[in-house]
């Protein structure tokens, strides 16, 4: 595809020991030629002086790929000069003056997709990589850059295929009806590639957890412990704890990793019945927070004689407003109580006891179940993944008992959902693909 060239600051903005420009496009190479004064060759990194009006204005190395060897599929230069803000943005304006312009958010990586150097998933990856907030999360976005995801879905989008070439083929040949769908195992095929579907749905929303992060909402009564078990996962004396009820009246959020995935914990209000109007918008808010959260940590004092009693007391304060299945049932003070009666997780946030476990139990909930994730997804991919399954499901239970077009048109949906996670399919590749490999006339 023929694009204009383009150029950016590619290191973060703010004073750095190393500022690094990017040029793509057709007048790359000139661009940075005429920057330098150098002959740029191909993957050879050459120090030299950047001079514009023949006055020297910094000193660095300059890199050169051609295209399609590059990142975006053009020809690409990066001049690697010091991080000084006024320097780069300097270099900037001249080159806009002699023919490139400012590349848009995203721009470069929109070009490698455009020029089949990767897929849409795979350029979601970059970005995934960057901004990954744990080890965890960073070699699961490298995983997914270099094409174990797209791998996945690609696989059983040419599985679809197939099915659809064969449907496709015995609407336009109905004589032939049974040796198309019988001799080439139809129903077999769309079995599998739905148990695959299904495996490839746990390990996407494992890879979103990741990606995303979770958002865990701390509620209970008064003095139950939540802001002493914040510290306590913190392991910070972020919130302040005393023995006065109503302590915590606002939402206190702290950003951390528990093993590997990031959460936001958000501290709230004790929920009781108050007359307080700051208390009362505090158990306002917590309320709120409870409905928005992945998981919510309900908290009991161990010590209770009523535990059961006071768990039902603050499902029915959330309200209808907050999923059942989110809330996690924790007993605190597990140090103070000799006997565990309840079917809750017991825990002393003071002693530090079943704070662990409780880890465990919340990867658990959130649905990260190996010990390793093998990628990162986004809430799209699932989304189209999901999608892919319900006309999959349908294609499978119409198989043999409903007309073979609306057969297809389930295979069609369910296709393009696949399609919409890595670069859309068009009815010319399927039409391609008929014709191509398979003898119709036989």
């Amino acid at each position: 595809m023929d694009f204009d060239t383009i150029v950016a600051v590619a290191t973060p903005p703010g004073q750095g020991g190393v500022g690094i420009i990017r040029l793509s496009g057709p007048e790359a190479r000139a661009l940075g030629e005429g920057l330098t004064g150098a002959n740029l060759s191909p993957r050879r990194a050459i120090y030299s002086e950047v001079r514009i009006d023949e006055e020297i204005v910094d000193q660095g190395i300059a890199l050169y790929f051609p295209g399609p060897r590059s990142f975006t599929g053009e020809d690409v230069v990066e001049l690697q000069l010091h991080g000084s803000p006024a320097v780069l943005h300097y270099v900037l304006d001249v080159c806009c003056r002699r023919g490139a312009r400012i590349a848009r958010p995203g721009e470069f990586s929109e070009r490698a997709y455009l020029n089949d150097k990767m897929d849409l998933a795979q350029a979601e990856a970059v970005l995934d990589l960057i901004a990954s907030g744990s080890q965890a999360a960073a070699r699961a976005a490298a995983r997914s850059l270099q094409g174990a995801f797209s791998a996945r879905v690609h696989d059983l989008a040419s599985g679809v295929e197939r099915i659809r070439i064969l449907i496709e083929a015995s609407i336009d040949f109905p004589e032939e009806e049974e040796d198309f769908l019988g001799e080439y195992g139809v129903a077999e095929d769309l079995a599998r590639l739905c148990e695959d579907l299904e495996d490839l749905i746990d390990a996407s929303a494992q890879g979103r957890v990741l990606n995303d992060g979770i958002s865990v909402a701390l509620l209970g009564s008064p003095n139950a412990g939540k802001s002493s078990l914040l510290n306590r996962l913190s392991g910070e004396q972020t919130a302040i704890v005393t023995d006065v009820p109503g302590t915590t009246r606002d939402l206190l959020k702290v950003d951390l990793v528990l093993k590997g995935v990031p959460v936001r914990l958000v501290d709230t209000a004790g929920l009781r019945v108050t007359q307080d109007p700051v208390e009362r918008e505090g158990v306002r808010r917590a309320q709120a927070e409870a409905e928005r959260a992945d998981l919510v940590l309900l908290l009991v004092d161990a010590t209770a004689e009523d535990a059961d009693e006071q768990f039902s007391a603050l499902k029915s304060q959330l309200g209808s407003g907050v999923n059942e299945a989110t809330m996690l049932n924790l007993l605190n003070k597990s140090d103070l109580v000799s006997r565990r009666q309840y079917n809750a997780h017991y825990l002393s946030a003071k002693t530090g006891e079943g704070v662990e476990a409780l880890v465990e139990l919340i990867h658990k909930r959130v649905g990260i179940t190996r010990e390793a994730t093998e990628f990162t997804a986004r809430k799209r991919h699932v989304e189209a993944l999901i999608l892919a399954q319900e006309h999959l499901r349908a294609s499978r239970a119409g198989l043999g008992s409903q007309g073979l077009e609306l057969l297809a048109e389930d295979l069609r949906l369910g296709h393009e959902a696949l399609g919409e996670i890595v670069g859309r399919v068009t009815p010319d590749d399927l039409l391609g693909r008929i014709f191509s490999e398979f003898c119709i006339g036989k």
